[in-house]
């Protein structure tokens, strides 16, 4: 891997030499833009406003727009005369817990490589003293113009730098969050609980780019001239959860069918999914005695039944009798 970046870890009074290489690649399918009418590719030119003439690189340089419109012309030179000591060097201030940084913070992703033998055994000595510690490594280092916040923790055998934003680029979550007076019920807890469950843990490794890889068959399709055939929509999701039960219910549901189990868990009807939790969770509350009273009554209840079946059969035939004798009488009329 090519390395972008060339400097030291400074770690006390050691000093690592390393090399700063990408550790992350963009696979997403790019396109150009072109002329509609002609297919002729759309390019971008740089011109000038005031003399409106196309520039190259070589005649481009940096200004700092003030607030009436100005252009203050910053120079190479100037930045190189500021005072920065990360420039070349990866500044390493604090050891936290990893727990510390806000996962917001987290930007781009680097391999830090020992540039040369002299620089294998200090690598290793930070590498192991972080992995003993269980703490990351907070640091300041210089890249493209301007000094940035990092953090580095072991990735494997290797010692991995996450870039960070500063805290003060991190927007309050102001008016975001919904209104403060929903509530939610413990029985949609208990959905969501069980939903979770189903789904479990997943492989990282076994995702993939679904859309990219649609992209790339439709690429492919149109290279050969043959027709592009787009999948019907499910017509699943976009509109609004208008019963939140159900909703949860039914995804129960479809997750353990997805999982080869029994998504009707032996019951049937609308909240099948809450007579299931609730029918772990009543064994618990339930003791020895109350379940003796309450299997008493149905015995009574089995022989009240036997008694009383005599007394049904008899008003039976009761209710039979009258309509043996108006049959003579419809035959009179008749």
């Amino acid at each position: 891997m090519r390395s972008i970046w060339n400097g030291a870890i400074s770690f006390g009074l050691v000093s690592i030499p390393i090399k700063l290489v990408n550790a992350t690649e963009n696979h997403s399918v790019s396109f150009r833009q072109i002329h509609k009418d002609d297919g002729g590719r759309i390019r971008y030119r740089k011109v000038c406003e005031l003399d409106e003439r196309e520039v190259s690189s070589a005649e481009i340089g940096k200004a700092y727009e003030d607030a009436d419109g100005s252009m203050i012309p910053i120079t190479d030179e100037d930045l190189a005369t500021l005072p920065l000591p990360t420039a070349k060097t990866i500044e390493i201030v604090a050891f936290v817990p990893a727990a510390e940084i806000d996962p917001l913070q987290m930007d781009a992703a680097y391999y830090l490589s020992a540039n040369g033998v002299p620089a294998a055994k200090p690598y290793t000595l930070l590498r192991e003293a972080l992995k003993r510690s269980k703490k990351v490594a907070v640091a300041k280092f210089a890249l493209r113009g301007r000094e940035r916040l990092g953090m580095l923790r072991v990735v494997d055998d290797v010692i991995a730098m996450h870039g960070l934003l500063w805290p003060d680029e991190i927007r309050r979550p102001e008016g975001v969050a919904p209104e403060s007076d929903v509530t939610v019920r413990d029985a949609e807890l208990d959905l969501a609980d069980a939903l979770m469950a189903t789904l479990g843990e997943v492989d990282m490794d076994s995702l993939h780019d679904d859309y990219r890889e649609a992209v790339e068959e439709m690429i492919a399709a149109k290279a050969e001239g043959e027709p592009v055939r787009g999948k019907e929509p499910s017509g699943e999701g976009g509109g609004k959860v208008l019963d939140l039960m159900a909703a949860l219910e039914n995804s129960v549901r479809a997750a353990k069918e997805s999982r080869g189990e029994d998504g009707e868990g032996g019951e049937s009807g609308e909240h099948a999914g809450v007579t299931e939790l609730q029918g772990r969770k009543q064994p618990q509350k339930r003791t020895p005695g109350k379940q003796a009273k309450k299997t008493a009554p149905a015995k009574k209840t089995a022989a009240a039944k036997k008694k009383t079946t005599p007394q049904k059969s008899a008003s039976a035939k009761k209710a039979t009798s009258p309509a043996k004798k108006s049959a003579p009488r419809k035959r009179k009329s008749a």
